[in-house]
């Protein structure tokens, strides 16, 4: 079993390698869950409507009026095109949302990753995974193609929850064997913007001990490696979903950071 998180930066995939990849991890055996973001058409989708949104800490600060923009982009908008272009490439795909069943259950976040308070409005804390319905869909050999947008825990409010945690949250509770975390940077630096900084291999104790060096959209990115980890998936990797070929390199065992237990 391997969990993808398909990153808003990553989703052009104009050649279709990755529909291609997942297609050959298929064939080799795997299944295969995708969960993805949008942060890029959520932005777009905002701005379109003259709705400024702002960020703490790598989290969307999530108003009740920005919380169904973000839903209605990620659960009708993104979802169905990356489920519709897997289907294009021979596949079996089908988008969900997270909060259907529910599948995903938060309570509201109030901390950022250093646990300094913050008021993040509607941004859900992930408290419990139910895998059901995602079960179910890879047992009629469907890849599930889930939106990270989840229930309260009164099952009547819906929360944003930032992919990275989603996937990672679904990774442990289906016993993955591996995340794979798409983004726009090649991996997890020592020391950003040092290129030549790039991390290949690390521990999860090494990187615990530097995390607080992380700041932005990396921090939630090392807290999700960690906490995938921790809950024993075996390994996580983060690459550069902009490179076509990282995700099949990925597959095979190389490219971007490799973060094991």
């Amino acid at each position: 079993m391997i969990v993808v998180k398909f990153g808003g930066h990553a989703m052009k995939d104009e050649n279709g390698n990755f529909a291609k990849a997942i297609s050959g991890a298929i064939t080799s055996g795997e299944e295969v869950v995708v969960v993805h973001g949008g942060g890029p058409q959520i932005d777009a989708e905002l701005s379109a409507r003259e709705i400024v949104s702002t960020w703490l800490g790598g989290f969307r600060v999530t108003t009740q009026e920005i919380f169904q923009v973000v839903e209605q982009v990620l659960v009708h908008q993104v979802g169905p095109e990356i489920a519709n272009n897997l289907n294009r490439a021979g596949l079996k795909a089908v988008a969900i949302s997270a909060r259907t069943l529910p599948t995903i259950v938060s309570k509201r976040r109030t901390t950022l990753i250093d646990g300094t308070f913050a008021d993040l409005g509607y941004v859900g804390d992930v408290v419990s995974v139910n895998p059901t319905h995602i079960r179910e869909l890879i047992d009629q050999g469907f890849i599930p193609v889930i939106a990270p947008i989840s229930s309260a825990e009164d099952l009547m409010t819906g929360l944003n929850v930032n992919a990275d945690f989603a996937a990672a949250a679904i990774a442990a509770e289906l016993g993955a064997s591996a995340l794979i975390v798409m983004t726009d940077v090649a991996g997890i630096y020592r020391n950003w913007p040092d290129r030549e900084s790039l991390i290949e291999k690390i521990t999860a104790s090494e990187l615990e001990s530097i995390k607080s060096e992380f700041a932005e959209g990396m921090a939630p990115k090392v807290q999700a490696a960690l906490d995938a980890l921790s809950f024993g998936v075996q390994a996580v990797r983060i690459i550069d979903g902009r490179d076509s070929e990282s995700f099949a390199q990925a597959l095979s065992g190389s490219g971007g950071t490799l973060v094991v237990a």
